[in-house]
């Protein structure tokens, strides 16, 4: 007797839950379907109270279905640790254990199911309420918003080319400062040079006498080839 009406109230429940669910998935696809058709919200998006009537009305009857399904677990279960047959203990509980699963995965897709109603309603009611702000704002200062639109974009464009001047500038100044070190290390070798002349005389005089006997060598060299072509000329036209 208590497995039948166990039944009955599995059958019950799984016929419960399946109408639940499509409630859910009716009232989401409704609410998405009212968002695509409406740009503008002009009429409340959650005008479905029928439907949250009868979202309450069925969780409150599955509540009390799944109470009076526990309480019948519970009559089995005293049963089955009362039963006077021992060789039938071990089905029972078989039984006992199989209608506590399907008990649990009841309970489990109806708290599901009731959480992703409620997480839908209150998606759709923060986006609602920010629709209506949105639209409510630019409605009442549509001309001044526009103004108030260029004026902030217009103010970002001067922000962007002061920054670009600065960042220009601050190039040149790098720059100038890289300038002025390297004309300061090159002085600062031209006159360790000066300094190096300076202090061995003897060596600059070397350098000259090198200078001045290399040129004399050119020529000397170079007088002896213009003579010796002169001759071959000579030679030559004879």
């Amino acid at each position: 007797d208590l497995r039948k009406q166990a039944r009955q109230l599995e059958n019950e429940l799984d016929l419960k839950l399946v109408s639940f669910s499509k409630l859910c998935t009716s009232y989401s696809s409704t609410r998405d379907g009212r968002r695509d058709r409406y740009s503008s919200d002009t009429t409340p998006l959650l005008n479905g109270s029928s439907q949250d009537r009868m979202f309450e009305t069925m969780a409150v009857e599955i509540e009390q279905l799944l109470g009076k399904l526990t309480g019948i677990n519970d009559k089995m279960a005293e049963y089955t640790n009362s039963a006077g047959v021992p060789s039938l203990n071990a089905a029972l509980m078989h039984t006992l254990q199989r209608h506590r699963d399907i008990l649990q995965d009841y309970t489990h897709e109806f708290h599901k199911t009731k959480a992703n109603f409620l997480a839908i309603r209150e998606r759709e009611n923060l986006l609602g309420s920010v629709r209506k702000d949105i639209e409510s704002y630019k409605s009442g200062s549509g001309v001044n918003n526009r103004r108030t639109e260029l004026f902030l974009k217009e103010h970002e464009h001067l922000r962007n080319s002061d920054r670009l001047i600065e960042e220009t500038i601050s190039i040149a100044m790098a720059t100038k400062e890289n300038m002025t070190s390297q004309r300061g290390m090159l002085k600062s070798i031209q006159s360790k040079m000066n300094t190096l002349a300076n202090r061995f005389p003897a060596v600059n005089s070397l350098i000259q006498r090198i200078n001045l006997r290399k040129r004399r060598d050119s020529l000397i060299l170079g007088g002896l080839i213009g003579v010796c072509t002169i001759l071959l000329l000579l030679y030559a036209f004879h």
